[in-house]
């Protein structure tokens, strides 16, 4: 395909070419022009293209998929203002005034291979798209969302996410249109995430707020309007449609990395950049704000199975500004499971936090026995009983952290001979090495060579830190036999296989790598 005229202040690979006709492909329709080119385009795309109109697009673009930036140039338009424009954005900026005092948003494009760098969309144009019922009656025309869901403004999360799956049920059973099944979707999807609902109920009751552009943008946006003189700006005065990049994520999510309120838990991962948001029909507990004081002694992990889309918001940091991006679940495409034993689980955790305030001051006792030496397990349980405790208490958990991973505890658990406990670690006795954990987020695993005393073993690291390890100061390393650190990282199944190969181990491939 060879470039005809340029258009002026776009960029060389930019190239416009004039419509002749539209020849449907099956799921496709080919857009032949006049020089005898052609790109493909899909159904949709294609019904806002006549004979006649200009069509520009990157010289590379063969096929106009989802996103890929293409602007229709309306040949019978005056001062083009029916244009059609579709790219990939990414931020769309919080709600602000032009110059005439209108509310608009801007979304950044992303490849401005075309030479414009941002849409602007009215916050009129976000509200009749994102946040109407039925996209093509007048606002003031509108059904509200909760009547959409059946439902009340003052429902909670867990009664609203009841509500959807009902009114799901009834439209499917009733075989009505996919649009109104979409609808219902888009309704719960917006009530079920709080900063949402909250422009949504601030519209209801003022047509004229600020609305935002849901999860700060991020996807296919196509939009009708004109381009601005200097080329750099398109100026949407309707959404023709919009399409968030999706993926569906399974994974096991530790029920202590929950954030618990009263309607809702929240989940954020800062390595996988993913957020999760629970309410209490999708995650059956009866949870309140008192589960944040003991979840880190909860080992229970739950099934998420979710569809994720971009989001991101620009966050202050120090004097500059800088964009966070992730990952957020959509509210009416997940599924979680829950082990068989969550009851027991939770009621254990529960008891034995409620022992660490009714033992205070014999758990202190214990603290203070192993600060200045490192006491082997069973010796601890048995001055446990000594102060009453109860002896089905572990008393390995005075030292959990609670971002700690239960998995790499376990593990060692399972291959220990003894363990011994000393300030915030824990030295486990194996039958050919010995490892020092920390039950902490960041730390690693230390190895060591099985010593043939163990208790000078325990004498001289007792006396060290980590850093002389790590330095071999005065020798240290050598004389305790250092063999190396285990990075936990984010995958534990490779820690797992490197322990095993370590410890000389046959390691399962197959299952070190999933």
């Amino acid at each position: 395909m060879e470039a005809e005229s340029q258009v002026a202040g776009a960029p060389s690979e930019a190239c416009r070419r004039t419509v002749a006709e539209t020849l449907g492909k099956g799921d496709k329709v080919e857009c032949l022009f006049t020089d005898g080119s052609s790109i493909l385009l899909s159904n949709f795309l294609a019904s806002f293209i006549r004979r006649g109109d200009e069509v520009r697009f990157p010289l590379t673009l063969g096929s106009a998929r989802a996103g890929a930036e293409l602007h229709i140039c309306k040949a019978n338009s005056p001062q083009r203002r029916g244009d059609v424009y579709q790219a990939s954005i990414g931020y769309a900026a919080q709600p602000r005034k032009d110059k005439r005092g209108e509310l608009f948003v801007s979304a950044q494009i992303l490849s401005q291979q075309l030479g414009i760098s941002a849409i602007h969309i009215r916050c009129k144009t976000l509200r009749d798209y994102f946040y109407a019922a039925n996209r093509r009656r007048a606002w003031n025309q509108q059904a509200t969302f909760y009547e959409l869901l059946r439902s009340s403004p003052t429902a909670s999360p867990a009664e609203l996410r009841v509500a959807f799956k009902l009114r799901t049920l009834e439209l499917r059973a009733a075989h009505s249109s996919p649009a109104e099944l979409s609808a219902t979707e888009r309704a719960f999807n917006i009530l079920a995430q709080p900063e949402l609902r909250a422009c949504y109920d601030a519209l209801l009751a003022d047509p004229s707020s600020p609305a935002v552009f849901p999860h700060g943008g991020f996807g296919s946006l196509l939009v009708a309007g004109h381009l601005a003189r200097d080329g750099a700006t398109f100026f949407a005065t309707r959404i023709l449609s919009y399409g968030p990049e999706r993926k569906r994520r399974y994974f096991q999510l530790p029920l202590r990395k929950l954030a618990f309120s009263g309607g809702q838990a929240i989940y954020r991962d800062s390595r996988r950049k993913l957020e999760v948001l629970f309410d209490q029909a999708l995650l059956p507990l009866t949870w309140d704000a008192t589960w944040n004081q003991w979840k880190h002694l909860l080992g229970a992990k739950v099934g998420v199975r979710a569809t994720f889309i971009q989001s991101g918001k620009y966050r202050r940091l120090g004097d500059a500004w800088d964009l966070v991006q992730w990952e957020a679940a959509l509210p009416s495409r997940m599924e979680v499971r829950l082990p068989a034993d969550i009851a027991n689980q939770i009621n254990k955790a529960r008891n034995t936090y409620h022992r660490f305030g009714q033992f205070a001051d014999a758990l202190e006792c214990i603290r203070i026995r192993i600060e200045s030496a490192p006491v082997e397990r069973m010796t601890l349980q048995k001055m446990c009983g000594d102060l009453g405790i109860p002896g089905d208490f572990d008393v390995a958990q005075i030292t959990w952290r609670p971002d700690y991973d239960v998995f790499f505890y376990r593990q060692l658990c399972r291959r220990a001979r003894r363990l011994y406990l000393f300030r915030w670690e824990y030295i486990f006795d194996l039958e050919n090495a010995t490892i020092v954990e920390t039950p902490q987020l960041g730390h690693a695993t230390y190895l060591f060579t099985k010593p043939v005393n163990m208790s000078q073993f325990l004498s001289i690291y007792a006396s060290i830190t980590k850093e002389d390890i790590r330095q071999n100061r005065d020798n240290v390393a050598e004389r305790l036999g250092f063999l190396g650190r285990l990075i936990h990282g984010t995958n534990p199944r490779a820690w797992l296989k490197e322990l095993k190969e370590r410890l000389g181990e046959v390691v399962d491939y197959v299952r070190a790598i999933n």
